[in-house]
């Protein structure tokens, strides 16, 4: 068909209101599980510290003497061991005319602009925490940062043959890892059911009873296969809607149920092993956006959080390691 010769469109026209709809859309994932798990605690010095300790084994021959005199051992002494805190920020700089003028899908830009960067730091957050990092104390040109869970676990760990645990003692510093454990990257393993068995029995037999699973999207899947949770039958004379179980939330083992949790945030290659009761996030300065000195025509913002993690004692989690990711 053909255009009547004169007819106008809206190509021929000005002033025409633009079609903007009043909402942004945002999809970005929000979700940080391990640190939002996490329990605050105030910090009050860079370096954090706590002590561990841990009971005499289990003496099967303790018979004594009828009437026999005491004999004494000396008490083992505690392990002092501590993270260093860590200074994370974001930054902003909008310009005088830019919060002046009319927008869409929000009133004030500096308040949506803060508003982001907080759910961008807490994402920054999460994954600095699972990250592998060794703790440092920093100096006058060096940040400090923070030892990392991937730093801590050297009791129950299941890696390659390439990789190793967390640093041996002889690498902490005040009783902070100061490296993170090596990979392995000649051919990272799939994850089976059996690496996960062997990982809780171990923390079990330490004394550990992890209750958290926490994996990236591909190993979740592959615990979401694992055979001993599949279920061979199906109640076909209930009259309900047809569906597909595929995925395992909890994992029922034999030292008790461990929560599967997936983390966008975490390093794909680990799984961890995880007793919250032994985790904490000091908190030295909390999270606070300060007004900078205004040098221009534009506002200045900085949010500034200064945090560290606390593993009470390495030996309640578990940590596998050197894993496919796809």
């Amino acid at each position: 068909m053909a255009v009547i010769t004169g007819t106008a469109t809206r190509y021929d026209m000005e002033g025409l209101r633009e079609n903007l709809t009043d909402v942004i859309y945002n999809i970005s994932p929000m979700e940080t599980p391990f640190s939002s798990g996490l329990k605050r605690i105030k910090a009050t010095q860079t370096l954090h510290e706590w002590q561990t300790d841990e009971l005499a084994a289990a003496d099967g021959d303790n018979a004594q003497l009828e009437g026999d005199d005491a004999t004494f051992t000396t008490p083992a002494a505690t392990t002092r061991v501590g993270n260093y805190t860590q200074i994370s920020r974001k930054t902003l700089v909008l310009s005088g005319t830019l919060e002046a003028v009319d927008k869409a899908g929000r009133k004030k830009e500096t308040a949506y602009q803060i508003a982001k960067r907080g759910k961008e730091l807490k994402r920054d957050v999460e994954t600095i925490m699972l990250r592998s990092q060794g703790g440092d104390g920093g100096g006058a040109g060096t940040a400090r940062r923070l030892a990392a869970m991937p730093a801590w676990p050297k009791t129950n760990t299941v890696f390659q043959t390439g990789g190793t645990p967390a640093g041996a003692d002889p690498t902490w510093t005040s009783g902070v890892p100061g490296a993170a454990r090596t990979d392995d990257n000649t051919g990272e393993a799939t994850f089976t059911e059996t690496m996960l068995k062997t990982a809780i029995q171990s923390a079990w037999t330490e004394g550990g009873s992890p209750n958290v699973i926490m994996a990236g999207a591909h190993n979740k899947q592959n615990i979401s296969g694992f055979s001993g949770i599949a279920s061979p039958t199906v109640d076909v004379t209930k009259k309900a809607p047809t569906f597909l179980v595929a995925a395992v939330d909890v994992y029922v083992s034999d030292f008790g149920n461990l929560r599967v949790v997936p983390n966008r945030f975490q390093r794909a290659r680990d799984v961890w092993g995880i007793d919250y009761e032994y985790l904490a996030m000091p908190v030295l300065r909390n999270v606070k956006t300060e007004k900078l000195a205004k040098t221009g025509d534009a506002e200045k913002r900085q949010m500034i959080f200064e945090y560290t993690l606390k593993v009470g004692n390495e030996a309640a989690h578990f940590g596998i390691f050197d894993l496919e990711t796809s």
